[in-house]
Protein backbone atom coordinates (compact mmCIF):
# COMPACT_ATOMS: atom_id res chain seq x y z
CA UNK A 1 0.00 0.00 0.00
CA UNK A 2 1.12 3.59 -0.67
CA UNK A 3 -0.31 6.92 0.78
CA UNK A 4 -0.43 9.97 -1.36
CA UNK A 5 0.04 13.28 0.19
CA UNK A 6 -3.49 13.75 -0.68
CA UNK A 7 -4.81 11.13 1.66
CA UNK A 8 -5.86 8.44 -1.21
CA UNK A 9 -4.28 5.31 -0.10
CA UNK A 10 -3.95 2.59 -3.23
CA UNK A 11 -4.00 -0.96 -2.82
CA UNK A 12 -3.68 -3.32 -5.41
CA UNK A 13 -4.41 -7.48 -4.52
CA UNK A 14 -1.56 -9.66 -5.21
CA UNK A 15 -3.57 -13.14 -6.16
CA UNK A 16 0.29 -15.04 -5.62
CA UNK A 17 0.11 -13.87 -1.61
CA UNK A 18 -3.42 -12.34 -0.93
CA UNK A 19 -3.63 -10.92 2.21
CA UNK A 20 -5.25 -12.29 5.81
CA UNK A 21 -6.79 -10.79 8.53
CA UNK A 22 -5.39 -11.59 11.89
CA UNK A 23 -7.38 -13.21 14.10
CA UNK A 24 -7.89 -9.21 16.01
CA UNK A 25 -8.92 -7.98 12.70
CA UNK A 26 -11.65 -10.52 12.14
CA UNK A 27 -12.90 -9.92 15.50
CA UNK A 28 -12.94 -6.46 15.28
CA UNK A 29 -14.66 -6.38 11.84
CA UNK A 30 -17.45 -9.01 12.73
CA UNK A 31 -17.99 -6.58 15.93
CA UNK A 32 -18.85 -3.35 13.29
CA UNK A 33 -22.15 -2.27 12.55
CA UNK A 34 -23.85 -1.65 8.88
CA UNK A 35 -24.19 2.00 10.79
CA UNK A 36 -20.23 2.00 11.14
CA UNK A 37 -19.43 2.17 7.71
CA UNK A 38 -18.60 5.71 5.53
CA UNK A 39 -20.62 5.43 2.17
CA UNK A 40 -19.20 9.37 2.17
CA UNK A 41 -16.78 8.85 -0.78
CA UNK A 42 -19.56 6.84 -2.89
CA UNK A 43 -21.71 9.14 -5.58
CA UNK A 44 -25.44 9.72 -4.98
CA UNK A 45 -27.74 7.01 -5.80
CA UNK A 46 -30.11 8.75 -6.23
CA UNK A 47 -32.87 8.92 -9.16
CA UNK A 48 -30.61 5.63 -10.51
CA UNK A 49 -33.03 2.70 -12.20
CA UNK A 50 -30.97 -0.37 -11.92
CA UNK A 51 -31.60 -3.14 -14.14
CA UNK A 52 -30.62 -6.65 -14.05
CA UNK A 53 -27.85 -7.42 -16.44
CA UNK A 54 -29.73 -9.99 -18.19
CA UNK A 55 -32.61 -7.71 -19.18
CA UNK A 56 -32.09 -7.26 -22.49
CA UNK A 57 -32.53 -11.18 -23.12
CA UNK A 58 -35.85 -12.16 -23.74
CA UNK A 59 -37.71 -12.93 -21.23
CA UNK A 60 -39.53 -16.07 -22.83
CA UNK A 61 -38.44 -19.59 -21.13
CA UNK A 62 -35.25 -21.24 -21.70
CA UNK A 63 -34.78 -24.93 -22.08
CA UNK A 64 -31.96 -26.42 -21.27
CA UNK A 65 -30.18 -29.26 -23.79
CA UNK A 66 -27.12 -31.01 -24.89
CA UNK A 67 -25.84 -29.40 -28.20
CA UNK A 68 -22.60 -30.81 -30.04
CA UNK A 69 -21.09 -27.90 -31.18
CA UNK A 70 -17.87 -27.65 -33.54
CA UNK A 71 -14.80 -27.22 -31.03
CA UNK A 72 -13.61 -24.45 -33.19
CA UNK A 73 -16.97 -22.69 -32.94
CA UNK A 74 -16.62 -23.02 -29.18
CA UNK A 75 -13.51 -21.61 -29.26
CA UNK A 76 -14.60 -18.44 -30.93
CA UNK A 77 -17.37 -17.80 -28.71
CA UNK A 78 -15.64 -18.57 -25.26
CA UNK A 79 -12.64 -15.96 -26.62
CA UNK A 80 -15.38 -13.83 -26.74
CA UNK A 81 -15.53 -13.39 -22.94
CA UNK A 82 -18.38 -13.84 -20.78
CA UNK A 83 -21.77 -15.10 -21.39
CA UNK A 84 -20.40 -17.02 -24.32
CA UNK A 85 -23.51 -18.90 -24.29
CA UNK A 86 -25.85 -16.26 -24.99
CA UNK A 87 -24.11 -14.79 -27.53
CA UNK A 88 -24.33 -18.02 -29.41
CA UNK A 89 -28.14 -17.87 -28.34
CA UNK A 90 -28.83 -14.26 -30.18
CA UNK A 91 -26.58 -15.32 -33.53
CA UNK A 92 -28.86 -18.73 -33.45
CA UNK A 93 -31.99 -16.14 -33.16
CA UNK A 94 -30.76 -14.36 -36.24
CA UNK A 95 -30.46 -16.87 -38.26
CA UNK A 96 -33.84 -17.91 -37.12
CA UNK A 97 -34.99 -14.28 -37.85
CA UNK A 98 -33.65 -14.28 -40.84
CA UNK A 99 -35.25 -17.42 -42.04
CA UNK A 100 -38.62 -16.95 -41.11
CA UNK A 101 -38.60 -13.86 -43.37
CA UNK A 102 -37.18 -15.84 -46.27
CA UNK A 103 -40.22 -18.35 -45.80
Amino acid sequence: MSEKPTGTLRFSLDAQSPHTLTPAQRKALRRRTDDEIDYSDLPSQNQVQWTRPGALVPTENKQQLTLRLDADVVAFFKSTGRRYQSRINAALREYMSAHKKAV
